[in-house]
Order: C-alpha cells, then sequence, then structure tokens
C-alpha cells in the first residue's frame, strides 16, 4: 500500500477524488466516532428524506435513492470530512416551485422532470468544476441567500399548513393562501391536526431534553406504531401509503415529451447555483471550526457527481446539508466514512424495510418539515443588515418581498439582478476618501483629529478603475479641487486600490485628467505601483505631460515629495527676494 500512495498513478486519481485518500489512510482511532455519527446521520436523514420526497412531489422512495449512492458518492469525491449530502428544504421547494406547473397532475411524468432536471443540475455543477468557477459561491451574497432562504421557509410552512391540519388550498399563490387561511379554520380536520400537535410536542420535548436524540425519527417512530396499531386510514388521516422500490416505468419515457426539457435548462442552472452557494458555506464554516482546506472547483465536481448518481437511480436534487452536517460534527464524525456508514444503513432499510413506511401519516412529515424551516429563519440579520448596512438590508428585504409575491423562481432570478444592479452601481459610483495626516504623521481618512495637508488633496478612489467609471473619477477630483477652500497645488491619489489592471480607457482617462490639472496648475501623482503604470503608459505609448504627473511609491513617500518641492520652492523665493 505505501508503494502504490506513492505512486503518481495515486496522485492523479486522489486529484479526482480526495475522499478516496482519506479513506485509504483510515485511521483506525476514529472507527467509533465515525461508527456513531453514521448512525445519528443516518438516524436523522431517513424522515426527512421521505418528508423531502413529499415536498418534492414524488414517491416516498425517491427521497431514500436521493440519499444512498449521492452519499457514497461524495465521500470518494468531496473535499470535507464533515459534510453530509443529501435531499435539502431550499432546493427541493425550489424544484418543486419548477416542476408542478410542468407535469400537472401527473406523478410519472414529475418524477421524470425531476430525474432530468436532477442529472442537468450535476452536469452544470461539472461543467462549472471544470472551467473553475468555484469562485461561484460568492455570487449570491450573504443579503440575497438570507432573503432567499426566509422566502422559501415561509413558503414551505404556509404549503405544509394545509398537510398538517388536513385541507387543501384553493389558490396556487402565497399570498392568497394567507389572505384566504382564516377561511379554511372550519375546515380543519381534528385527527390530522392532533396527529401533528402530537408529532411537534415530541420535536420540542426531544430537543429540549435530549438535544443530540434523532427527534424526527423518533417522532416518525411513534406515530407510525399508533398508525398501524390504531388503523388512522379509518379516522381519515392521511398516510403515505404503500412504498415499494419500483423505478420509473421503462415505457413512459418512450412517450416523454423532450420540448419540457427546454423548460428546465434554465432553472437547472440557477438551482445548481443556490446549491453550490448554500453548500459551501456549511463547507467552509466546518473546514474552518476543523481546521483543514477544502477547494470549491472539487466541491463543485463533487456536487455534479452526486447529483447526476441521485438522478440515475431515480432520486432528486442533492445538496450539503447543514442540519445533518452539524449532526454529524457533534457527534464526533472525523472522515467521510460517515457518510458511507450512513448510506448502508439507509440501504438496509430500503431492502428490508419498506413495508412500514406505509403507516407515516403524511401530516408527521409536514412537522417535520415545518420544524426544519423555522431554523432557516433568519429576520435578525436582515435587521442587523438596516443598522450597518442599508444597501444589504434593501437586497435581503426585495429578495424575501420578491419570493413571498411572485414566487421562488422569478423572486431568486430578480434576486440576483437586484445583486447584480447594487455591485455596479458600486463599480460605476464607488465611494471614495479624502485622506490626511494625524498628530503622529499617519495618514487616515480626514476627520477631526486628521487634518488635510496644506494645499494638498489626498484621494481615494474604493474600486477598480474602468472604462466606465473613469469619467466619474476625474469628475470628482476635478469638483473636490474646485470646491476648495484653499489653492490646491498638488493631487496624490492612492494608486494601489484603482489601478488593478491595464485598460488603455482608463490610462487615456489620466492623461486627460493631467491636461485639466494643468489648467488649474495643479500637479497630479500616482502614489503606489510606480513601476508598473510607467510601464502601461509606455507600452500604450501616451506621451504624459512630466511638469504635472509624478510618480511615487507610496502615500507617505509622496507627501515627503511634496514637502521636498515646497521647501525647493520657498527656498528659490528667498533666494530670488535675497
Amino acid at each position: 500500500m505505501g508503494k502504490f500512495t506513492n505512486s503518481t498513478l495515486f496522485q492523479k486519481i486522489t486529484s479526482w477524488m480526495p475522499g478516496l485518500k482519506s479513506l485509504l489512510q483510515y485511521k483506525r482511532e476514529y472507527l467509533n466516532f465515525d461508527v456513531k455519527a453514521g448512525l445519528s446521520v443516518a438516524a436523522v436523514s431517513l424522515p426527512v428524506s421521505i418528508a423531502y420526497a413529499e415536498l418534492t412531489g414524488v414517491g416516498a422512495i425517491a427521497g431514500l435513492y436521493s440519499t444512498i449512492l449521492p452519499l457514497i458518492v461524495y465521500a470518494l469525491f468531496g473535499s470535507s470530512r464533515q459534510l453530509i449530502i443529501g435531499p435539502d428544504t431550499a432546493t427541493c421547494a425550489v424544484v418543486a416551485a419548477v416542476v408542478f406547473p410542468l407535469a400537472a397532475n401527473d406523478p410519472i411524468l414529475r418524477w421524470q422532470l425531476v430525474v432530468l432536471l436532477t442529472i442537468m443540475i450535476g452536469i452544470w455543477c461539472l461543467i462549472a468544476g471544470k472551467l473553475h468557477l468555484g469562485a461561484l459561491a460568492d455570487l449570491l451574497s450573504q443579503p440575497i441567500l438570507i432573503g432567499l432562504l426566509n422566502g422559501i421557509s415561509i413558503t414551505i410552512m404556509v404549503d405544509q399548513l394545509a398537510k398538517t391540519l388536513g385541507f387543501s388550498y384553493d389558490y396556487s399563490y402565497l399570498i392568497e393562501r394567507i389572505v384566504y387561511l382564516p377561511f379554511k379554520i372550519s375546515q380543519i380536520h381534528i385527527g390530522t391536526a392532533i396527529v401533528s400537535f402530537f408529532t411537534l410536542v415530541i420535536l420540542i420535548v426531544l430537543k429540549r431534553v435530549k438535544p443530540r436524540y434523532p427527534a424526527p425519527l423518533l417522532a416518525v417512530i411513534i406515530l407510525t406504531l399508533f398508525s398501524w396499531l390504531f388503523n388512522f386510514q379509518q379516522y381519515d388521516i392521511r398516510i403515505i401509503g404503500q412504498v415499494t422500490g419500483d423505478f420509473i416505468p421503462a415505457e413512459s419515457w418512450l412517450s416523454f415529451d423532450k420540448g419540457l426539457m427546454r423548460d428546465l435548462v434554465v432553472p437547472s442552472l440557477n438551482i445548481a447555483v443556490i446549491c453550490f452557494v448554500s453548500m459551501m458555506i456549511t463547507v467552509r464554516s466546518f473546514a474552518t471550526k476543523n481546521n483543514y482546506e477544502t477547494n470549491a472547483d472539487t466541491e463543485f465536481k463533487a456536487l455534479g457527481m452526486a447529483n447526476i448518481v441521485a438522478g440515475l437511480s431515480q432520486g432528486f436534487v442533492v445538496s450539503g446539508t447543514s442540519s445533518r452536517t452539524a449532526v454529524n460534527d457533534a457527534n464526533g464524525g472525523k472522515t467521510q466514512l460517515v457518510s458511507i456508514i450512513a448510506a448502508m444503513l439507509i440501504g438496509i432499510v430500503v431492502i428490508f424495510f419498506l413495508s412500514p413506511l406505509q403507516y407515516i401519516p403524511t401530516s408527521v412529515l409536514g412537522v417535520i418539515l415545518i420544524y426544519s424551516s423555522i431554523s432557516l429563519i433568519n429576520f435578525q440579520t436582515i435587521l442587523r443588515f438596516f443598522k450597518f448596512d442599508r444597501d444589504a438590508f434593501y437586497l435581503s428585504l426585495s429578495t424575501l418581498i420578491a419570493v413571498l409575491v411572485i414566487g421562488i423562481i422569478p423572486g431568486m432570478a430578480l434576486a440576483v439582478l437586484l445583486g447584480l444592479f447594487l455591485f455596479l452601481r458600486r463599480v460605476f459610483r464607488p465611494k471614495d476618501q479624502l485622506l490626511g495626516v494625524d498628530a503622529s504623521g499617519r495618514i487616515h481618512s480626514i476627520s477631526q483629529d486628521v487634518q488635510p495637508i496644506k494645499n494638498t488633496l489626498i484621494y481615494r478612489f474604493n474600486s477598480p478603475l474602468t472604462y466606465f467609471n473613469i469619467a466619474y473619477f476625474k469628475r470628482r477630483i476635478i469638483s473636490y479641487i474646485d470646491e476648495a477652500q484653499e489653492p490646491i497645488n498638488y493631487v496624490v491619489v492612492d494608486a494601489i486600490p484603482c489601478f488593478t489592471y491595464k485598460d488603455v480607457s482608463v490610462l487615456l482617462g489620466i492623461d486627460e485628467l493631467v491636461k485639466s490639472l494643468k489648467v488649474r496648475n495643479v500637479t497630479l501623482i500616482l502614489s503606489g505601483r510606480r513601476k508598473t503604470l510607467k510601464n502601461w503608459f509606455k507600452q500604450m505609448n501616451i506621451k504624459l505631460d512630466e511638469q504635472y504627473i509624478e510618480f511615487a511609491y507610496d502615500l507617505y513617500f509622496a507627501v515627503r515629495l511634496i514637502q521636498s518641492k515646497e521647501h525647493m520652492e520657498s527656498k528659490d523665493d528667498e533666494d530670488d527676494v535675497s
């Protein structure tokens, strides 16, 4: 084994399958921790996977299929030691929003669309990983993600409320459902409501008394046992019914409308981004907590492989799950073996214990979904944004309102668009600062203790200069000069934050700025990137008026240069007088 692990072939294999390296170099002392964590993860995953299948609109077996092979695949291809892959509240809600309008009331077509959507998401993730697009983890900013998760959580809670109380909605849109909810009180089914109440009590009590116990699993076991003993169906309490290990009938694919796949392309791309972003938040959090490194591109590929396998095994979309990952970490899980153990245990249930699952009351699954969704609601952070970052607050609130009013998919698209506009606005019209010197000679933003240098403007532009903001940059400097109470002889620009790459429009804009400053008898000093900037102007064959532009190593050098020039000029004046 030692020779093989040192071979070039092994290095190539493990670069594609980092989890395999961890398993081949497994430390025996980790086994007890991983077995305990694997049992806990399986106990939590089993009931929620069935619940998410109900949410997605496919049979309970699809939820179990979505859990088994993806867990094993991620254990081999993922770079996180703690992450547990599986169905996720937010992504399942988004998948349902995509598929339900296309499938109408055809359960087989719905399942087919879910499978194809899952495979397409996997393909997008593989392409993104191959193109090293791991930076997309930052595409959905924290304000957008928080607003999105809040909106999805409220949508799920309102949707599942009907299931937990035994009535049905007359409207498909959330706002109408909320408005007419009071009129549904008379339609509440007492037996279903009682089952839901006891489920909620079990979840809350176990959470407080025995927080390490798998409360969802115990709630399902207890209520399923009562369902079997007292035959809930005779009281019109709905159960999930017979669960078989069957797949989608092969002949149904022959009549499948291939044109529907066009309607899945854009949603699959959107969901792929959501899955990856939410997963990377969990991956990075637990990697930091346990002091190891992960790779975003590797995670993209692993997510893609897991979804392709989920689709091929007739399951639905999977992502990183923060709750089950937390269970893994809390029980001392050390390696990817936890995922393999959990997958094997769920596989045993699928092979030998499917029959008892038919007695699970659907209201129990609805309560579990509502209980899980509550943990995603985070209004405190949105309010905190209001205090510290108004742009983030309005972006997060707009995302939340958009999801609630126009739906998950269009709301999500609008949120990303708003985030892009906000970013462009900050790049087009970034904040800028005037700098000065404090009593100890240090340069800071001008304040009560930091005063500007006489006849000098020290300017910082907090964005890279590009062709679409260079005109604004010039206007800001000219306006500061013209509005100054005292004459300005020198303008020092902090070149480090604004000159990040060579742009001919920017360099020509600087030439125009120098000409404008010459009319005002002002010298421009670019501080920082001295050698680089000189080379850029030389390469572009831009001949600057050297009498009105200087290049300094840094801001402090620029200040000393000005002081030296002022000293020389005052000395010349004295010589002229004498």
